[in-house]
């Protein structure tokens, strides 16, 4: 079925909405306890160095793919070289399989933001409010079909009603949100020594898995190998500089990762908290920074855990978007019920991946339960895997003046820079991301997960042709 593809609105609605879906639960929730646990300041510099060589590079590649091509991620791979389908179908794997677990944590997050107004912070065992919240049955459940419903709605409404309409509130709203919990944070007695900690670079807290972790970090944050980037660049116009969105875009995902540091570290050291307090610091210690602040503290509670929400709803709408792409593009189907069959399959997988903290808790695969399985296969193997296969496909199997032209829109901008991002895109990052796809995937513990995650890459790229 021939359709006429959906565009843009407006530029800043595109680079909004890529910079929502950039800016997730990474920049808020993993961002902070991973600075923590590796030094502050100087992981800081090195997380900005790849975010701003890797990270802009492989965005540019991406918006490469899907500008040109005019298709999702399959059909972005397909119309280049069919033998590297598989690639655009792992992107499109990876971002269905992440939807089997994001809109679990998503709801966690709405459910904190209302709860933070109903008595939240005044449990004297907050630790063990939120473990009672993750392992119930129900409600769980319920705030995760919640957020969900939040997501069919936006992306139903199509791109320029939907998705660029809600990214064009959501993204100053959260803005805001981090600015106001920042301001009180720095005016608290004893703020200044989480500046430090931030701010001020101490090498000799650096090991040599900071610069992995580093990297890992700057690749999930900014949502490249999950076909986010491809796709929304197939709905954007030929006028605009695609290297210079990049740039704009990773410098928002950055500046929200730094405000998000802003927001808790001043306020961590002022209440005498450990910064390196794990994946556990926003749900369990976050919550006695705000009980710590008396009658003021369940507003600031509120606003943090819906700047929280917010975050993380501007990704997951985009990673919907990408499997609701796909069906459009690749099958044929209309929007409504592309939409519909793709957020039923996701809820069904969130159940599992909800009840794997709880009741299901036994059952595992592998060794680990539903939820970890999804984070480990997807995190640790696909989108570093994906990233290294993007970045090889560009460099080397792409005729040189088609990138040129895009990247340069026909010699008008840009030009000088080309080189540069062409020799790192083709020699240096297929290097650098190697080592984090090597070390993800030597990291995982679980044999059987590990072998499973590099069985389904090896079939798809056996039946890509079929794809």
């Amino acid at each position: 079925m021939n359709r006429e593809r959906e565009t843009w609105g407006s530029r800043i609605g595109f680079v909004l909405a890529a910079a929502g879906s950039a800016v997730g639960l990474g920049n808020i929730w993993r961002f902070p306890y991973i600075t923590g646990e590796n030094g502050g300041g100087a992981f800081l510099l090195i997380y900005i160095f790849f975010t701003f060589v890797v990270g802009v590079s492989i965005m540019t590649a991406e918006f490469i793919l899907g500008r040109n091509s005019k298709l999702s991620s399959v059909g972005a791979f397909k119309s280049k070289n069919r033998s590297w389908t598989f690639v655009g179908a792992l992107s499109v794997l990876a971002p269905f399989l992440i939807m089997g677990y994001y809109p679990v944590i998503g709801g966690w997050s709405l459910a904190y933001t209302v709860k933070s107004l109903t008595g939240l912070l005044a449990s004297p065992d907050i630790e063990g409010t939120f473990v009672n919240l993750i392992t119930g049955t129900w409600e769980p459940l319920i705030w995760m079909l919640i957020y969900l419903s939040f997501n069919v709605f936006i992306i139903l409404r199509g791109v320029t009603k939907g998705i660029e309409k809600a990214s064009v509130i959501l993204m100053p709203t959260l803005f805001v949100l981090l600015l106001i919990i920042i301001v009180k944070g720095l005016t608290l007695p004893g703020a200044s020594e989480g500046l430090k900690f931030l701010l001020k670079p101490d090498f000799s807290q650096v090991r040599p898995s900071s610069f992995l972790v580093a990297l890992g970090q700057a690749f999930f944050s900014l949502s490249l190998a999950m076909g986010v980037m491809t796709t929304y660049a197939s709905y954007l116009g030929k006028e605009e500089s695609l290297p210079q969105n990049a740039l704009i875009i990773s410098t928002m995902d950055f500046t929200v990762a730094l405000m998000a540091g802003l927001a808790l570290f001043p306020a961590l050291f002022a209440f005498g908290m450990e910064p390196s307090q794990g994946p556990g610091l926003v749900f369990m210690v976050v919550p006695k920074i705000f009980a710590a602040m008396g009658g003021v503290g369940p507003i600031f509670s509120f606003i943090f855990f819906a700047a929280l929400m917010v975050a993380a709803l501007t990704s997951s709408m985009s990673l919907l978007e990408v499997v609701v792409s796909y069906l459009m593009d690749e099958r044929g189907m209309e929007r409504r019920k592309a939409t519909l069959l793709s957020a039923g399959a996701m809820s069904v997988v969130c159940i599992f991946a909800s009840l794997s903290q709880g009741p299901m808790a036994n059952f595992t695969i592998f060794g680990v339960g539903t939820l970890d399985f999804l984070d480990l296969v997807t995190d640790k193997i696909f989108l570093a895997v994906g990233g290294l296969f993007i970045s090889i496909f560009v460099g080397w199997k792409l005729d040189k003046e088609m990138l040129f032209n895009e990247f340069t829109n026909h010699g008008k901008s840009a030009v000088g820079i080309f080189p540069l991002w062409y020799n790192l895109i083709k020699y240096v990052i297929p290097v650098m991301v190697t080592a984090v796809a090597v070390s993800g995937i030597l990291s995982i513990k679980q044999t059987g997960v590990m072998l499973t995650g590099v069985a389904i890459i090896a079939l798809l790229a056996i039946f890509s042709k079929k794809l």
